[in-house]
């Protein structure tokens, strides 16, 4: 399930702080800064799809993340690559390396990972998904 750009950033905070009553999160917002009520409900959301859960302290509620950054990188990124690139890793990283110019440096350690990934696959046994 994806997010919407507003739930994605108290996200971010979440991850970051690990615990946090809603008025932490304003806190951490950018100014402007929304009303209270907005965080609120924007976290109540997060509840409801099973990104947060919360401890309740008397009428506050501390709230944190159920779902990792790690977790929900994965699954965007594989929608993401599904939506734009036909699920194709290599269009993606094509795509990258032709459109974004990416340096030299960049470029080789890129190398250096894939290279090491399928090392790693070579000495599993397991060459069908590097």
């Amino acid at each position: 399930m994806e997010l919407t750009k507003a739930e994605e950033q108290i996200m971010h905070i979440l991850w970051k702080l690990e615990n946090a009553f809603v008025k932490d999160i304003i806190d951490k917002l950018p100014s402007p800064k929304p009303a209270y009520n907005t965080v609120s409900t924007i976290v109540r959301i997060l509840e409801k799809k099973g990104f947060v859960d919360y401890k309740a302290f008397g009428k506050a509620h501390q709230y944190h993340p159920i779902v990792t950054k790690k977790e929900y990188t994965g699954k965007f990124m594989r929608g993401f690559i599904m939506s734009y690139f036909e699920n194709s890793y290599r269009q993606m990283v094509s795509f990258f390396a032709k459109e974004e110019n990416l340096s030299v440096k960049e470029m080789e350690e890129i190398i250096a990972l894939l290279s090491d990934k399928l090392d790693k696959k070579k000495k599993d046994g397991n060459s069908e998904h590097i």
